[in-house]
């Protein structure tokens, strides 16, 4: 066998996208349609970020733990795919509970499996472009999986809106009722989920981590992860009880000076991080370094100088994303369509005019993923990365200055054109210097990035919202589109030499 990775054909690379399809029907239906299932349920726009909060952290539990083991699998399935397949039957019968959710609570633990389900699929996606694509074919690979989230998305989202206008299905329920148009929509995703991952398993091969690693070692020109000397026990000691320490102040000060309750989701965070690095820091002492715990967040303090850099862009772009699925639904029934009644017509049309716009900018992001990799062949990907997010940023910010509903279908083109971008780009950056061996956990970790600023997000927002803006949601997205535009112009600080076209092939 040739010591280089052959490349792969268009339709090689197609099926083995082909799952981010349905992975995005659950994420789409899930960004859309839960702020209305919670809101239907009884909760106030103040709760929504605390409601939400399942989701993040459960991606922040779930993804390095599911990374680090598909790093060691190896069956008849292959190493990713028994991931892909058995989160996509999870996610599968969550999508089909959701929308019976009896309480608010119920619903809550329903968004929490949901998401610990996608996510179990999803992550191991990102690892598989890393082992079966060359790196001159990575941003082709991750472009064309942002083309599969931008298409599954548009039909996802304006499922209900479809079922409401094309099929006749009733919109509205009796109060704490969730309309048929949305039990209807969360069916169908969970059958093209599980159809879309299932295709991907049958029709997609994987390399042997053996042959994996012949190839990194045959490749003189591969960036590898610098070797980084195990990190003392007095290190993991000494930052362990910083974590504690800052965590407890903040505990304490909300506790005594009547902090909004979110606030206690970041305390909580700072312990547990702390706790973590003294547990690492007596099994390091004990030499018991062997562990998926332990190896886990050793791999995350000694992440590449790119990934750290990519982690502030990560930041403020999905902070600026999650303030838009968290306040749009609100947002626009309440700015443009004058509603806050969830058991209105108003507040569902506008609600199902919400999951157009998602669709929209979903099939914006499936048309720029075409454009994309163009531009970042003329421009590189981090320059293509800042124009992409200042577009974003400017759609978001639009929202407040455009009156008719209608016309909220211009801002999504760049929302979209953001969307993709931060789908594919960052990760063409970051797949060039991750030795194969811990591709997944790496991406995993890389997930940290994510969720971190989607659970400051969820502990702050409403606190921001109330304080600056006297709680208009509308703010929210203006704050989504300022945060956006930040992390764009973080993109220029990544270091050149991570750029795709700047490596040797």
């Amino acid at each position: 066998m040739s010591d280089r990775k052959p490349a792969l054909s268009f339709w090689q690379i197609w099926n083995m996208c082909f799952g981010f399809l349905g992975i995005q029907f659950g994420f789409a239906l899930q960004n859309a349609n839960v702020s209305r299932i919670f809101q239907t349920l009884g909760a106030d726009i103040d709760a929504l970020p605390i409601l939400w909060v399942a989701a993040p952290i459960t991606g922040l539990l779930v993804q390095p733990i599911v990374g680090y083991y598909s790093d060691r699998t190896w069956n008849r399935l292959g190493r990713r795919r028994p991931y892909f397949l058995a989160g996509a039957i999870l996610a599968s019968l969550a999508l089909l509970a959701m929308p019976h959710s009896p309480w608010l609570w119920f619903a809550a633990g329903m968004l929490w499996i949901l998401d610990a389900s996608i996510n179990i699929s999803m992550e191991p996606f990102r690892a598989f472009v890393g082992d079966n694509l060359p790196r001159r074919q990575r941003t082709k690979g991750f472009a064309l999986q942002s083309f599969f989230i931008g298409t599954g998305a548009v039909v996802a989202s304006a499922l209900p809106w479809l079922l409401a206008n094309v099929v006749g299905m009733d919109n509205t329920a009796a109060p704490g009722v969730i309309p048929d148009t949305v039990k209807w929509a969360f069916y169908l995703g969970g059958v093209a989920f599980l159809g879309a991952v299932t295709w991907t398993v049958v029709r997609s091969r994987e390399y042997a981590p053996e042959q994996l690693e012949a190839w990194e070692a045959a490749s003189t020109a591969r960036a590898a992860v610098p070797a980084t000397p195990p990190r003392p026990p007095a290190r993991f000691r000494n930052g362990g009880l910083a974590w504690c320490v800052a965590g407890g102040a903040l505990l304490a000060w909300i506790m005594l000076a009547g902090l909004d309750k979110q606030l206690f989701i970041l305390a909580a965070g700072a312990i547990a991080f702390g706790l973590l690095q003294l547990y690492c820091s007596s099994k390091a002492a004990r030499g018991q370094t062997s562990g998926g715990l332990y190896q886990v967040t050793a791999d995350l303090f000694a992440m590449p100088r790119v990934m750290r850099q990519l982690a502030v862009v990560q930041f403020f772009s999905w902070f600026g994303l999650f303030a838009m699925w968290i306040y749009c639904t609100s947002a626009v029934t309440g700015h443009h369509y004058g509603a806050t009644d969830p058991a209105s017509a108003a507040y569902n049309e506008g609600a199902n005019w919400v999951g157009v716009l998602f669709a929209a900018y979903n099939g914006f992001a499936a048309l720029a993923a075409i454009v994309i990799p163009w531009t970042a062949r003329r421009m590189g990907c981090r320059r293509a990365h800042l124009l992409n997010l200042l577009l974003g940023g400017a759609g978001l910010v639009a929202f407040i200055f455009v009156r008719d509903p209608a016309w909220l279908i211009v801002p999504m083109i760049g929302v979209g054109f953001a969307w993709a971008s931060i789908l594919s780009l960052p990760y063409a950056l970051l797949s060039g210097v991750l030795p194969a061996t811990k591709m997944g956990v790496y991406m995993g970790l890389f997930n940290f990035f994510i969720v971190i600023p989607q659970i400051v997000a969820a502990s702050l927002l409403g606190l921001l919202l109330r304080v600056l803006f006297e709680g208009q949601p509308i703010y929210g997205l203006v704050l989504g589109g300022v945060l956006m535009a930040i992390a764009g112009v973080a993109t220029l600080r990544v270091d050149a030499s991570a750029e795709p076209s700047e490596q040797p092939q």
